[in-house]
């Protein structure tokens, strides 16, 4: 007797695949501080002090997405440690991975574009900021602040290196 995945009819190239939009998003750590920036004018988060993120451009990868869009954003170049997690975001078909970096280099700048100030916070300076704060991005800063994660490493002997895996 066949299943019901085994009966359904293999989907057309023009069917395949579904498009899915993917954000990517930093922690990324110096001092025991996280990296914030503050949403510019006129973007989706206008106002509010979030962690870096954007989307997934064709042709890159989520961890060099993730990279790029934290210096667009700061100024700051990272390297990524490891996998923190994957958010459903609030519109459907969005989704958003979540990457763990230590810092580089450079020194928190806005880009005057999508942000217009940037800086690293520790938990005291999250509990005293007096502006608005994504509450996903603060909980998500606070849990790592607070050492209250897991982390997915980066697993470097993997079949399509030197493309990343998280396992």
């Amino acid at each position: 007797m066949m299943s019901d995945i085994e009966k359904k009819p293999i989907a057309k190239p023009a069917e395949w695949p579904t498009r899915l939009v993917v954000c990517v998003g930093t922690v990324v750590l110096k001092d025991n501080q996280v990296l914030f920036i503050r949403q510019a004018k006129d973007q989706s988060l206008e106002g509010q002090w979030s962690i870096p993120w954007g989307f997934v451009d064709n042709e890159e990868t989520p961890e060099s997405a993730a990279l790029r869009e934290t210096f667009e954003e700061s100024g700051i170049k990272a390297e990524v440690k490891g996998l923190l997690g994957f958010q459903n975001l609030h519109q459907s078909g969005w989704i958003g991975l979540i990457f763990l970096c230590h810092h580089v280099e450079g020194k928190p700048i806005a880009d005057g574009i999508e942000t217009d100030m940037a800086s690293y916070l520790s938990l005291d300076e999250l509990s005293k900021l007096g502006e608005p704060i994504e509450p996903w991005c603060e909980w998500l800063a606070r849990r790592v602040l607070e050492g209250k994660y897991s982390l997915i490493p980066s697993e470097p002997h993997n079949p399509y290196n030197p493309k990343m895996a998280f396992l």
